[in-house]
């Protein structure tokens, strides 16, 4: 890796559960799903952070919305 190449910064699915406040097993449906893109590493998923931030701005729902 170079000096100038960017790092990705990747999250378990413990952690990515943490900062969506949601069980391991609702982030582990989202990358079955294919709705939140995951690397595989042996058994294990890792979910690059800019992936986490990209589902959750396209989640996001403002507040008149909610009325709708």
């Amino acid at each position: 890796m170079t000096a100038d190449a960017p790092r990705v910064q990747f999250l378990t699915v413990s952690e990515v559960a943490g900062v969506m406040r949601v069980s391991k097993m609702t982030v582990y449906r989202l990358v079955h799903a294919g709705e939140l893109p995951a690397v595989r590493v042996g058994k294990s998923f890792r979910v690059p952070q800019e992936a986490l931030t990209r589902y959750l701005a396209a989640a996001y729902i403002e507040g008149d919305r909610l009325s709708s």
